[in-house]
């Protein structure tokens, strides 16, 4: 059985999920059930797991963590994990182009794939999908939405490399969403 707890957040109300071991899922507010599909949690506020994934973010949110260091469970297809795992090689502040990803995936046409990946990706924040950006350099698709991507890539100073950065060139290209 899974568990989770609420957590607020500055980019909202996060649900986190844990089985028995690990940390299976960090959803956004507006998450539809079709995205990160869980079988059915009961709340624990008290479940360890859930409490130290609540302090890592709350860390991480106030600028004072660039890295997890939580027992992670990626549930997905294994092209999915293997673009999950490439996404927590890119290091805080830093973003990635969804070709890029391809290209290190060893599949320099998979851009669109790796973008659909990235769409489920369970464990937002924690594996960084907010750190994959368009070929062109802008913003697209992302499951806690373009303002949200945004809040995140400033909070990690990512935004000094992408100067351009302004809430109307944000593209929502549903194709690569993370």
């Amino acid at each position: 059985m899974l568990t989770h707890r609420f957590m607020d957040s500055p980019v909202g109300r996060l649900k986190l999920v844990a089985d028995e071991s690990s940390l299976v899922a960090v959803l956004w507010p507006n998450d539809g059930p079709s995205r990160v599909k869980l079988n059915g949690t009961r709340e624990d506020r008290h479940y360890p797991i859930l409490r130290e994934a609540e302090r890592q973010l709350a860390e991480y949110f106030k600028g004072e963590r660039t890295a997890f260091e939580l027992p992670l469970s990626l549930r997905g297809t294994v092209f999915q994990q293997r673009v999950w795992q490439q996404l927590l090689r890119i290091p805080y502040g830093q973003t990635r182009s969804y070709g890029r990803l391809a290209v290190e995936l060893g599949n320099e046409s998979a851009s669109r794939a790796v973008g659909l990946a990235n769409r489920q990706n369970p464990l937002s924040i924690i594996v960084p999908c907010h750190r994959v950006i368009g070929a062109s350099g802008k913003l697209t698709g992302f499951a806690g939405g373009l303002e949200t991507k945004a809040k995140l890539l400033e909070l990690e100073g990512a935004t000094s490399n992408l100067p351009w950065l302004r809430l109307g060139t944000l593209d929502n290209d549903i194709g690569e969403a993370g």
